[in-house]
């Protein structure tokens, strides 16, 4: 699996990501936190400054790892792909895992794992059904670079690209009940309109669930 945070950050003026104080917004305050593919902390930082979790983190690389380290934060060298499994069940009121799961190699395994490890799971990824994204594979038949994809086909560490529809099946195949789903536009702000799924599959560049067991 290869190290997750690869979007360019969408800041407010406090210079947090819009994503991650959504993803915040989600956490009840004081939980038990697991943040897998952590990056650089800065996720886990804001959760636990801002609702006093007891946050653990998973990253891949070493200069995430000891960019967490240096933050204080409670973080391990791991692989989402192989590490899970390690885990006991309920260990944790929420597992996070923020624009990863395209990057790991059994997508389905992994959110089976989630489920199985934190009472709830939150998980965001890139959508690869927003009409950017088919405009430029109809209009001029490449593999699109955008802001939310900033990789060319021959490097990126996103080796299962889906879209908004396909990760609403894939909670229905591992019974994973949705108690929010959350589209984003180009900037990082949910769509706030109410919207069909197939309507959010074509506007959103980003979604963002929040699931637990059913």
């Amino acid at each position: 699996m290869t190290s997750s945070r690869v979007l360019p950050p969408i800041e407010d003026v406090a210079g947090h990501r819009l994503d991650f104080l959504l993803v915040a917004d989600m956490v009840e305050p004081g939980s038990r936190v697991l943040d897998i593919g952590c990056g650089d902390g800065s996720l886990l930082a804001l959760l636990r400054d801002r609702k006093g979790v007891d946050g653990r983190g998973i990253e891949l690389s070493r200069d995430g790892v000891n960019a967490c380290l240096a933050k204080g934060l409670p973080v391990i060298q791991g692989d989402a792909d192989t590490d899970l499994a390690d885990y006991p069940d309920d260990a944790f009121d929420y597992v996070i895992l923020t624009q990863t799961i395209q990057a790991t190699k059994q997508p389905k395994v992994v959110l089976e794992h989630l489920l199985r490890i934190g009472r709830r799971a939150i998980v965001s990824f890139p959508n690869f059904g927003h009409w950017s994204v088919r405009l430029d594979v109809v209009l001029r038949g490449r593999m699109p670079v955008t802001k939310n994809m900033p990789y060319s086909w021959y490097d990126t560490p996103n080796i299962h690209f889906c879209t908004i529809r396909d990760f609403v099946e894939l909670c229905r195949e591992v019974g994973a009940q949705m108690e929010k789903a959350v589209a984003l536009d180009a900037s990082g702000r949910p769509i706030r309109v109410t919207l069909p799924w197939w309507a959010w599959n074509l506007l959103g560049e980003q979604g963002v669930f929040l699931l637990k067991r059913r």
